[in-house]
């Protein structure tokens, strides 16, 4: 049956094989991207609605939501793909630290926004968390903004482990209303992620290590349409954390995923 599929972060990457193999796949494709060049050329050559945010500006994501919402009422899958690896301490114009609005918080604004249209669809939200969570996080929910030792890595994979967290409650919350949350580690992939990054990492993604050692975005996509096109609670367990296709356990930090909502909400401005 043909889905309506929001991929964020889908003019490159694993976002956009995945939104390649969806359209040949007959799926209704809608691409959202941060560069309005890439994300039009994208979506032209496979015939997509798209959308551009740059989700550093989260009035592009409240804007985002308001058209989504009204051109597509009903929404069968989101995919939180959109994320970054970045460099020294920046905050945004919105007032938040770059690194946590970026991979979680504009995130957590645009599925809130979009709630109805994925209640809706009885809607998988699928989000592309990563290792870094399990190996890297320290959150904390009275610093969530990482003001204080602050590295790149770091903040990453506090932003990966936020987005389990909020998977989690997401499924507390909606399930019953029929919506099913995932969050998966898509792997090493040869690509442009981090290329940009002012970071150690970023000098990793600008060598030739990527191309020799990780996995190309089409086979780093499988997991990603898995979970988009197999049905919740046959295939896979609404709540839970992926890597390669197997349930993993990750030791939850400190902070409870409804404080961790409720403070989110709380720092946008949204209803309680």
């Amino acid at each position: 049956m043909s889905k309506t599929i929001v991929i964020t972060g889908a003019s490159d990457g694993i976002g956009l094989a995945a939104a390649r193999q969806l359209v040949r796949g007959g799926h209704r494709v809608v691409m959202v991207g941060r560069s309005p060049h890439k994300t039009r050329t994208a979506a032209e050559e496979l015939g997509a609605d798209h959308y551009t945010a740059d989700f550093a500006h989260l009035g592009d994501v409240r804007a985002l939501a308001a058209k989504l919402a009204t051109r597509h009422p009903r929404i069968d899958v989101l995919m939180n793909n959109a994320g970054a690896i970045l460099g020294e301490r920046t905050v945004t114009e919105d007032g938040f630290e770059e690194s946590f609005q970026v991979n979680y918080l504009a995130h957590f604004l645009l599925t809130t926004l979009l709630i109805d249209p994925l209640l809706t669809g009885g809607a998988s939200v699928v989000q592309t968390s990563s290792n870094a969570a399990r190996l890297s996080s320290r959150v904390d929910l009275d610093d969530l903004d990482n003001s204080r030792r602050y590295s790149p890595v770091r903040a990453y994979g506090n932003a990966k482990m936020e987005l389990i967290l909020f998977t989690r409650e997401l499924h507390r919350r909606y399930h019953s209303l029929g919506l099913s949350a995932v969050a998966f580690h898509p792997g090493g992939v040869a690509s442009g992620f981090a290329r940009t990054s002012r970071s150690p990492v970023g000098t990793l993604f600008r060598s030739p290590v990527p191309g020799l050692f990780f996995q190309s975005p089409a086979k780093a996509a499988g997991q990603m349409l898995w979970l988009a096109t197999s049905e919740p609670g046959r295939n896979w367990a609404s709540g839970g954390y992926y890597e390669k296709r197997i349930l993993r356990a990750v030791k939850a930090p400190s902070v409870a995923p409804d404080l961790l909502w409720d403070r989110s909400t709380e720092l946008l401005g949204l209803a309680p």
